[in-house]
């Protein structure tokens, strides 16, 4: 039997090892895929670094996974050997749960799978996926650039469609980074008035490159009232990962506005009369599911948007690994398996 390659974490703040093994069958509703490009994420540090409780080493982190089903197991219908896959965050449900019956299968009650951290992610030739994980990905879409879409694509653009706005509405995309540099493009796309919030002003070409209307340096005064100068924030998607930049510009949320969070920052203090005031929240946003990942993917094709890349060869994953650590990444790593 042929054998894969694995890069794997051998205990909490390990350093990646290189394992042979035999390719896995994939078992009752699996599949198995070949990987071709598999991002390198920030998340991935909660396997690297042993933050999920309970995790089981060695663990193969990985979740921006796009590649081909090479296997495919017993009770699985609608895939065939050689179609392209992604894989996301988001490792499965069991479909039959009170909160996947009701739509919320990524909240699902009896499978608690994240691809990367509690099973084997794409820092591999190969992985067995949950075929309700599974995202058919479009033919013509580059898997090594589109990687990143099945975590920093989905996450942004499931947030920007979820948060109530409509087309001409004032819509902030907080960070211009990894998150903020796809949540940027897809915003516009969608016909929101788009303001970027950063720090200092050197990404502001940038910024407006990607199709921001207007731009604000978060350093050269109080980024909430400029907001309620322009008119009320209808959304802000929080990319940063910093408390303290979210506590600064949450009341420049207008009447019904929200501010959806998806950089993980911990707690941070709102004035809970700002909300009620104007009937606002702060509202946490989970990636997405398959279904998700397909219109990520589907959307990011019709519409050009594109992440920028750093593309490593897999060998160097560790290399790709500290340099994404390092914050100096402009602004996505990927590694590119063969």
């Amino acid at each position: 039997m042929p054998n894969m390659i694995a890069l794997t974490v051998p205990h909490a703040g390990g350093k990646f090892e290189r394992v042979e093994r035999a390719i896995p069958a994939p078992g009752v509703g699996e599949l198995l895929i070949e990987v071709h490009a598999c991002g390198v994420c920030h998340s991935d540090s909660m396997t690297v670094e042993g933050h999920v409780p309970g995790i089981q080493y060695p663990r193969v982190p990985g979740h921006e996974v796009i590649g081909t089903v090479a296997a495919v197991g017993d009770h699985v219908a609608g895939w065939r050997i050689g179609d392209r896959a992604g894989v996301g965050w988001f490792g499965g449900s069991c479909g039959y749960c009170a909160r996947c019956r009701r739509g919320n299968a990524f909240a699902c009650a009896n499978i608690h799978s994240v691809t990367g951290v509690t099973r084997d992610g794409g820092y591999a030739t190969h992985l067995v996926a949950d075929v309700s994980a599974v995202a058919r990905v479009p033919a013509g879409l580059d898997e090594i650039q589109s990687a990143p879409l099945l975590c920093a694509g989905i996450t942004t653009f499931n947030a920007l469609r979820n948060c109530d706005a409509s087309p001409g509405d004032l819509v902030v995309v907080h960070g211009v980074g990894g998150l903020g540099h796809l949540g940027i493009q897809f915003a516009r796309r969608l016909g929101f008035h788009t303001v970027a919030v950063n720090r200092g002003r050197d990404k502001e070409e940038l910024a407006r490159s990607l199709g921001a209307h207007d731009y604000l340096d978060s350093e050269a005064g109080d980024v909430a009232e400029a907001l309620r100068t322009m008119g009320d924030a209808r959304a802000i998607i929080a990319t940063v990962t910093s408390a303290s930049a979210m506590q600064a510009i949450v009341s420049g949320l207008g009447p019904n506005g929200v501010m959806m969070v998806i950089g993980a920052v911990g707690s941070f203090p709102v004035d809970t009369l700002g909300l009620l005031g104007k009937r606002a929240a702060v509202k946490g946003w989970y990636s997405g599911v398959a279904a998700d990942s397909e219109d990520t993917l589907t959307f990011s094709k019709l519409n050009g948007v594109t992440s920028m890349n750093e593309i490593f060869p897999f060998e160097e994953a560790q290399s790709a690994y500290d340099h994404m650590m390092s914050g100096k990444a402009r602004f996505r790593v990927v590694l590119k398996m063969r």
